[in-house]
């Protein structure tokens, strides 16, 4: 019998929260308790890792192998506060690092039992009642079955897959626990901890790296080609991906991850394979190779070719082709929606009208009555005798206009003939040439823009004016960008000695989002932006938290138009009180016009969830390029130690700093304790 590790976390609030409790480790046979050993999380929420007893690595390196790779542990978690949790059949692997991280759900209840019982002879603790307990069982790895991860065929889906303008990586992914028409319930998941439960859920994570990395790849590519095509939102459902190995990949909730695999993911996730020249993300089929196979990459078949010296993209390049590249992308950001929220029609221009005449053109190939056009961004008539074609062809209404049914049918029948999401897909260039590549653009907004984005700016600028800078004007955000937003934003520009044209490009926006975080740092000292300020807000109350409450309101009227829009002026009035129950009434709270809590706190988690930021290309700084130790300088180090200053609130083990652009041994010390934390 060989050994490996495993750890545990206790977290709350999706990782933001560590949580101190108590964790009991155990091993059960025929009935029998075996091993129990108790620990208790630090103040990072983590316990110590213990050495345990795991098969031998050479089962789990045998695709003929019938036996068990590893060992199942049970791991049960006990907080003050919290509901109890048992995840049962944990899984530890010869010379290999086991995490289980655990969410923990807070009871909110003065009736909470106490979660352990304690005799009065021994001092020892008993697991509780089964039904007292949430119960999680953690399934056997994919590859010792199953089917390959992959969708149905095209011809056999009923609706519309979308295609979006660019790839990019998501910051978080809804995961369906269930085949698609099944009831089940959603997971939303930050995307790196998806591939690694992925990951965790379908290979071994003894395998060489080369291996581990080539699957993780494909993994990796195979759910950006989901998120790209809009597969699913496409036909009416609320995920992105179902954990069903008979159309997608295997996701286990709550399930246990492996360091290796962590920290490769960490490594990797914003890279995936992409044939030569094109622009959409591979649809990389796969399948374990030997209880199943297909016509993509075997799993198994990664071992061998790992073992015998080859690199995960020649690994990857045996199965799926010669011509195809690994591409990494910095551009960050929340899941958008293809369709631009308002019809295209005669006079229409811009992008969104590039995308459909490309799209037109593509289809005209297969359907020649359409017809050929300029790609020009200018709907003209050109532009809208295709449409009507198009309409015709596919019977819909023959207006000329591509609202959304238009738009969706243009977008499906333009997947359906380059079968994007299929294992032989056409190659998909960038749009309009490789100037529009994710990452080349310099987004602005100025004067004359509405919207959620603009809101933002207008928010920023009003909190400033009101704390720190009365050389600001204090606008009330209304989501319109007028001459008095842009009178403000010339103002912040001169005070903080940046180009004075009243329009807020990608610098003026790194400026405004750094001065806010800092005044608001400096404003409410130990807490965070969207932390319940800890009273209620009703009608009648007035100041900086109202607006704040106003301003997630306001930003998620453009998102879902039965919120009605509002002005974020700090006065908590009828119109606030309308708008907090029409908030309540989309996502099942009370509806009594009353911020407290719970409101509080679905506010600003569906806040979060939509906030996409300004500017894409800006939302989440692009790696430098270069690495950052002691010595270093600059811009890149100031943006580590903000960083880090924000995460040593919730951590502490992580070091707060002196933001001043200089790695200094105190900067190495905080970066080795994150290092460590995660």
């Amino acid at each position: 019998m060989e050994q490996g590790t495993l750890f545990v976390k206790l977290e709350s609030a999706r990782e933001a929260l560590p949580v101190q409790g108590r964790v009991v480790i155990s091993q059960t046979v025929n009935g029998v308790r075996v091993l129990e050993i108790e620990l208790v999380t630090d103040e990072d929420g983590l316990t110590q890792p213990v050495t345990l007893d795991a098969p031998d690595r050479s089962i789990s390196l045998d695709p003929a192998s019938t036996q068990q790779a590893w060992a199942a542990y049970d791991v049960e978690a006990y907080a003050d506060g919290y509901s109890d949790i048992l995840l049962e059949g944990v899984q530890v692997y010869s010379g290999v690092e086991a995490y289980a991280p655990i969410s923990m759900l807070p009871i909110f209840s003065s009736q909470a039992v106490s979660p352990t019982a304690v005799t009065a002879d021994t001092g020892s603790t008993s697991r509780k009642a089964q039904q007292d307990i949430l119960h999680t069982t953690i399934p056997a790895p994919a590859i010792r079955g199953g089917s390959a991860s992959g969708p149905a065929p095209l011809s056999t889906c009923a609706t519309q897959p979308l295609v979006l303008q660019s790839v990019f990586i998501p910051q978080y992914i809804t995961v369906h626990l269930g085949k698609p028409q099944n009831s089940a319930a959603n997971e939303t998941v930050s995307f790196p901890y998806y591939i690694k439960n992925v990951c965790s859920s379908e290979i071994y994570p003894t395998w060489p790296e080369n291996a581990i990395r080539a699957n993780i790849y494909a993994q990796i590519s195979l759910a950006l080609n989901r998120v790209y095509t809009e597969w699913y939102p496409s036909k009416g459902y609320n995920f992105n991906i179902t954990n069903s190995t008979q159309y997608d990949q295997y996701y286990v909730s709550g399930r246990n991850i492996f360091t290796n695999i962590s920290r490769i993911v960490d490594d990797i996730f914003n890279t995936y394979l992409r044939r030569v020249g094109d622009f959409a993300p591979y649809y990389a089929e796969y399948c374990n190779g030997t209880t199943v196979t297909c016509k993509g990459m075997s799993q198994w078949g990664t071992v061998s070719l790992a073992e015998s010296g080859l690199s995960p993209i020649q690994i990857l390049r045996r199965y799926y082709g010669n011509n195809f590249e690994l591409v990494t992308t910095n551009d960050i950001r929340a899941i958008p929606s293809s369709y631009p929220g308002t019809p295209l029609r005669l006079g229409s221009t811009g992008n969104n009208v590039s995308i459909i005449q490309r799209q037109l053109n593509r289809i005209a190939k297969n359907y020649p009555a359409i017809g050929q056009q300029s790609v020009d961004g200018v709907f003209g008539a050109t532009t809208q005798s295709a449409v009507r074609t198009f309409q015709k062809i596919f019977n819909l209404t023959q207006d000329g206009v591509v609202g959304k049914s238009t738009w969706y049918k243009i977008s499906y029948i333009y997947v359906a003939v380059k079968k994007l999401a299929e294992l032989g897909s056409e190659s998909e260039p960038y749009p309009g040439g490789s100037g529009d590549a994710p990452g080349s653009g310099t987004g602005s907004i100025q004067q004359g823009a509405v919207g959620a984005q603009v809101a933002a700016v207008q928010y920023y600028l009003s909190y400033l004016a009101q704390t720190f800078y009365p050389t600001i004007p204090n606008i009330v955000p209304d989501g319109i960008f007028g001459a008095q937003t842009r009178s403000a934003v010339i103002a912040f520009q001169n005070t903080f000695g940046l180009t004075a044209d009243g329009i807020v490009g990608p610098a003026t926006w790194a400026a405004l989002e750094k001065q806010f975080e800092t005044a608001y740092d400096d404003n409410n000292p130990g807490s965070y932006f969207g932390a319940y300020p800890g009273v209620v807000l009703r009608e009648g109350n007035r100041g900086l938290r109202v607006q704040q409450m106003q301003f997630y309101l306001l930003y998620l009227h453009y998102s879902y138009s039965s919120i009605p829009k509002i002005n974020a002026d700090g006065i908590f009035g009828p119109a606030t009180t309308a708008a907090v129950r029409a908030f309540q009434a989309k996502f099942g709270l009370t509806q009594d016009g009353v911020v407290g809590l719970a409101s509080w706190t679905e506010l600003y988690s569906i806040y979060s969830q939509k906030n996409a930021l300004v500017l894409s290309d800006e939302q989440v700084p692009a790696y430098p390029g270069f690495v950052l130790r002691r010595g270093s300088q600059g811009q890149a180090v100031l943006g580590v130690q903000t960083y880090l200053n924000v995460i040593s609130r919730k951590y502490a083990s992580v070091t707060p700093l002196t933001r001043d652009g200089n790695f200094d041994s105190r900067t190495e010390v905080s970066v080795r304790a994150f290092q460590r934390q995660f």
